[in-house]
């Protein structure tokens, strides 16, 4: 069972679906919550008898261990009897609590306070969330004990650097004036931080409150000076004066592109009246570019997108509704759609829009066919490679570069018929990018780049891969496209695994792609990838599986046989082994059946062992799963050599 631990208000516990814990009295809830600031050490017995008691009764360490058995019974019920914890462990002179690395709630706090580098609208939703957080003063119930004294200060110092995190996030962002209001009740609670003085002044002259900026900074001199005998610092003083003078520096470059952003959609607000139809347009145009962005943008625009599809299928306009639909056109490299239910939905809406539109609207036709292979991608459905070809030849013979561009989008998400087919896209993408270059269509020029790097990958050509990285990231910096990064750094944790690194090493390389995945708002990508790209590593190593429970996601039925046999459970391995579907085609498509032989050779299920040599046979020269630019299991040649040797036998 996941436990989830809350440290920031009073002690508690949630199970895996969120409902609480009982933990019976305070002495259990202090000694997790001692156990908890130890951060995974060893507390002994002795020094938890000294913490819980001021005059420690006679047997002491039989009680602490009394309340040790009770966490553990409520913290994991389903334990086995006399199996020892995994979460609550026993370990020399004393305990320790080993959650996961998001199991307490102050730890998913301080993650996303202390991280950099995030672009501003992703960091703002992050400590939203980090803020939401809070029920209350942390370890609220021992705020009186020695022990929680330092983490809990510590804790409000990482809280209130979180509201000044946020309130700088806001401002890059233009949204000043939203900043105010915290900021102003936040220098009222906290007088003495010169850092939100600071912030609540710049945002009062980035409204255009120039005079209420000023009093701003007089007010916390007055306090300084008056109350600690101190003069504001430099910070606070080279403010003052760069708002006298109405210094440029002032205003951020972003804040110059934000008030004409402000101006240009407060005239078309005001013009264009709230009915008229080209708002459904501009709303999907709007929609694009927030996809690229990212996080909560890429979340919103997929939560947008069907809605003006289907309002614009309302009006009965079937070449207004191409429109809608086509204008979409956000590059994709990964095979698993983020939403399979809305895809369907957006793919049966091209359908139908295709059928009622008008003749010779061959561009319009083209984007719609290109969407619904788009759309379709890993179903395998010969409508969606049908669509892709059709989408193709007739952006090529409108000689139209973009349309071209978004048409070889889809003809990539169809080329996974068969393993073994890297080359295939690697044209595709080299062709992406001499496209691109030629007519300056930054964004698929990116794409391309990513694709060339999967396909090179698969052909065990990491000195290509690299390049196009670096290309990637490159384009990505100069573009806004903070994506990339995700998928160039999942990369180089594959380049690392296939290249023989120790285990560990790639582990942890792993481990921080997905920690950079967070909050990237793919879930089609994010989805039990961890484990799965884990699972891979170990099976390269021929390694059995890991069985700490994981999330699989979509991947658990390839990995559950492989689970099983590393519980020494061959039986119910053969069995789950029989259940397994045949894996999608897509970038995944030869990880999957690599595992799926794995599995077969250790139970001898001959049958099993003849699908996947066929499916893996014009694969022989690529290394398994690498073409995903994720994950990898070697080369596919030694798994095949495995599977001829066991039917030789």
């Amino acid at each position: 069972m996941d436990v989830l631990f809350g440290v920031l208000g009073p002690v508690t516990a949630w199970d895996g679906g969120g409902n609480p814990i009982a933990l019976k009295g305070p002495r259990h809830r202090a000694v997790l919550a001692r156990l908890i600031i130890a951060r995974g050490r060893v507390v002994p017995v002795s020094l938890l008898v000294d913490d819980l008691w001021i005059d420690p009764p006679s047997d002491g360490v039989g009680a602490v261990r009394t309340f040790v058995a009770a966490l553990r019974r409520v913290l994991e019920p389903d334990r086995p009897p006399r199996t020892p914890s995994r979460l609550l462990v026993t370990e020399g002179p004393g305990y320790a609590l080993h959650p996961g690395p998001d199991g307490v709630d102050a730890w998913r706090f301080e993650s996303a306070v202390t991280a950099n580098g995030r672009p501003p609208s992703e960091l703002l939703t992050a400590l939203d969330e980090a803020l939401g957080r809070w029920r209350g003063p942390a370890y609220a119930e021992f705020a009186d004990e020695p022990w929680a004294r330092a983490e809990r200060s510590r804790l409000a110092e990482l809280r209130l650097r979180a509201v000044e995190r946020r309130a700088e996030a806001l401002l890059a962002l233009g949204l000043a004036a939203d900043a105010v209001p915290d900021l102003d009740a936040h220098v009222a609670e906290h007088p003495w931080r010169e850092d939100a003085w600071r912030l609540l002044a710049l945002a009062l002259y980035r409204t255009g409150r120039q005079g209420d900026a000023l009093a701003v900074l007089r007010r916390a001199r007055g306090l300084l000076v008056e109350q600690l005998g101190v003069d504001p610092g430099p910070e606070l003083r080279r403010l003052e004066e760069d708002i006298l003078r109405q210094a440029d520096r002032l205003d951020a470059a972003q804040d110059a592109a934000t008030r004409v952003w402000a101006r240009a959609a407060e005239t078309y607000d005001r013009t264009v009246a709230s009915g008229a139809r080209s708002r459904l347009e501009s709303t999907v145009g709007i929609l694009r570019n927030l996809a690229m962005t990212g996080g909560g943008g890429l979340e919103a625009a997929r939560e947008q997108r069907l809605p003006a599809i289907l309002a614009a299928e309302e009006l009965g306009d079937a070449d207004l509704t191409a429109r809608v639909i086509g204008a979409y056109d956000v590059p994709a490299n990964w095979t698993r759609s983020d939403d399979p239910r809305q895809a369907a939905q957006v793919a049966a809406a091209a359908e139908r829009t295709l059928a009622a539109l008008p003749p010779g609207r061959a561009a319009a036709r083209a984007r719609l066919l290109a969407t619904i292979a788009l759309e379709s991608r890993g179903t395998g459905a010969p409508r969606a490679r049908e669509a892709a070809g059709e989408a193709e030849a007739i952006a090529r013979g409108l000689d139209d570069p973009a349309l071209l561009a978004f048409a070889l989008n889809g003809v990539y998400m169809q080329a996974f018929e068969h393993a073994g087919l890297a080359p295939r896209r690697d044209a595709i993408g080299a062709e992406l990018v001499e496209l691109s270059v030629r007519h300056d269509l930054a964004t698929y020029e990116v794409l391309g780049h990513l694709i060339r790097l999967q396909a090179r990958g698969a052909l065990a050509d990491f000195a290509g891969a690299d390049e196009h990285a670096a290309a990637a990231e490159r384009l990505a910096e100069h573009h806004e496209r903070p994506l990339v990064g995700v998928f160039t750094t999942w990369y180089r944790a594959m380049r690392l695994a296939a290249s023989g690194a120790p285990m560990a090493e790639a582990e942890a390389a792993y481990r921080d792609a997905a920690e950079r995945m967070r909050g990237s708002g793919m879930p089609g990508l994010e989805d039990g990838l961890l484990a799965l790209a884990l699972l891979c590593l170990r099976v390269q190593h021929r390694q059995p599986a890991q069985t700490d429970p994981a999330d699989w996601g979509p991947y658990e039925p390839w990995a559950r046989p492989l689970v099983l046999l590393a519980h020494g459970r061959p039986d119910e391995s053969a069995a789950a082994l029989r259940d397994v579907p045949e894996p999608p085609h897509d970038l995944l498509f030869e990880a999957l059946w690599c595992l799926t032989a794995t599995a077969a050779l250790a139970v001898d299920d001959r049958e099993t062992m003849r699908r996947a040599r066929d499916a893996l046979a014009p694969a022989a020269g690529e290394l398994a799963g690498a073409g995903s630019g994720v994950l990898t299991l070697g080369p596919v040649s030694r798994h095949l050599d495995d599977l001829g040797r066991a039917a030789g036998r």
